[in-house]
């Protein structure tokens, strides 16, 4: 990422929209911009193939395993506004497993780039069945963004679901159905 034109990007933008760069509280503000930039779309840089397969282990287990409530911060590609929610990976492996944390970074690799909630929730779940070629795989995303939130329309409670059911998820009413309810389970404790 190119760090000192997104300042330079950021000054101008700030004289476009009728600000003085230089007032006390915007000196540092084009710095600040680039770093936040280069922190939200460090996904750009991060291998998810990499990360998949350096966590890849053999495992003798056919039953279904799920993580749910994975928090998730992304930008929309249409208005570079945040969308926020929650993630739900669940997949029934055949003789391979991934570490349960490599879900969460997976999730995060794909989300930190400029996105679409769509492409987000199937760019997850196309790479677990491509590297684990597990029985099945589903993923859920639930998400409020910012663009419908603070401009346009305007609608505060309004949240978008998303889901990429692969293999049995989606072939199977049973085991996709036991998936939906197991994520809409009260947490533990």
């Amino acid at each position: 990422m190119n760090s000192q034109h997104i300042e330079e990007l950021t000054r101008q933008l700030l004289v476009d929209i009728g600000e003085d760069p230089q007032r006390e509280g915007l000196q540092k503000t084009p710095q600040r911009v680039a770093a936040s930039w280069d922190f939200l779309m460090q996904g750009y840089g991060e291998d998810p193939d990499a990360l998949i397969n350096s966590a890849i282990f053999t495992v003798e287990a056919n039953h279904m395993i799920i993580v749910k409530d994975i928090e998730i911060f992304s930008m929309c590609e249409h208005h570079m506004l945040p969308f926020f929610g929650r993630c739900h990976i669940g997949y029934i492996p055949k003789g391979k497993v991934i570490g349960v944390s490599k879900l969460a970074r997976l999730a995060d690799i794909f989300a930190r780039r400029l996105q679409v909630q769509e492409r987000l929730t199937n760019q997850i779940a196309r790479a677990l069945m491509d590297h684990l070629a597990p029985e099945g795989v589903g993923v859920v995303l639930e998400a409020r963004h910012m663009c419908m939130m603070m401009r346009g329309v305007e609608k505060q409670d309004s949240s978008m679901i998303t889901s990429a059911m692969l293999g049995s998820f989606h072939g199977s009413n049973a085991t996709r159905n036991e998936f939906l309810q197991l994520i809409h389970q009260r947490p533990l404790g």
